[in-house]
């Protein structure tokens, strides 16, 4: 799958060779499995909080907010969604996508072309390094022992090396129907990744190895129309995936949202 380079050539009868070069795009054969959830629990959600990131260590929920001026990293407890601990970024950065990776936090930056390193403890940035995407932007980040995967909006994930930051490859994100645009907020589950599909209420389960999306969770009912009715819906959507690995929890969230869900999901 995905963007592959194709050489033609013609024969003449006057013994000339014609070469053309072009790419051709390979999708999916497989539809993706399409599944439902379950709601187990909801907690209060800071409608402030324009969530870009999201991730639960320790018995706590870390998450990277959004919006200039507005942009921070926190910690929060889970049970009344109070933050615990917040660092602002500068006005000049526009924050995106946290993972922890051995015992660092990683907090990307829209457009910057900034990625900062931060000390789990004190927020403190000790680093920074430039994200190496396709087009320098960086959007959601999840992590594997020794990867971080970048989406940037695009059907394309970068991979680092979580020690010296350098590229390794790229996964291009295909389904049956082509491209997978608009790959956001990532949590890496079980050896597949999860990305939430900006602007919708999708999240896709990606096989790293291949690029293709295996799964979709349509979670456009999670929320009470009511509660929809007091968001924008072309700003305050679905952002926000983290994974209690211990006790086996998926939590969700959106950008302003009034609550955090515990969900469970299962193949229809």
């Amino acid at each position: 799958m995905g963007k592959h380079k194709l050489k033609l050539l013609a024969y003449h009868e006057n013994g000339k060779i014609g070469l053309v070069n072009t790419y051709v795009n390979i999708k999916s054969n497989q539809a993706p499995d399409e599944y439902g959830f379950e709601i187990v629990n909801s907690f209060p959600h800071d409608r402030r909080a324009y969530t870009q990131g999201l991730f639960y260590h320790q018995g706590f929920l870390y998450e990277g907010t959004g919006q200039h001026g507005e942009s921070s990293l926190r910690k929060v407890k889970l049970e009344n969604g109070e933050a615990l601990s917040i660092k602002n970024l500068e006005q000049e950065y526009f924050g995106e996508g946290i993972t922890l990776s051995k015992n660092r936090i990683i907090q990307l930056t829209w457009n910057s072309r900034k990625v900062f390193v931060v000390d789990p403890e004190t927020f403190e940035k000790i680093d920074s390094f430039e994200p190496n995407t396709t087009n320098n932007q960086g959007w959601g980040i999840t992590n594997t022992n020794n990867e971080l995967i970048i989406s940037d909006g695009t059907n394309v994930l970068t991979v680092l090396d979580d020690t010296n930051f350098g590229r390794i490859r790229t996964i291009e994100v295909y389904d049956n129907a082509g491209k997978v645009t608009n790959l956001n907020e990532l949590e890496y589950i079980d050896g597949k990744i999860y990305a939430n599909v900006w602007l919708s209420d999708r999240i896709v389960i990606i096989n790293p190895k291949t690029g293709r999306v295996e799964g979709n969770i349509n979670l456009g009912s999670i929320l009470k129309q009511s509660e929809k009715n007091k968001l924008d819906k072309n700003d305050d959507v679905l952002n926000g995936i983290a994974w209690d690995s211990l006790n086996q929890r998926m939590f969700v969230t959106g950008k302003r949202w009034p609550k955090l869900f515990e969900i469970k999901i299962s193949k229809k």
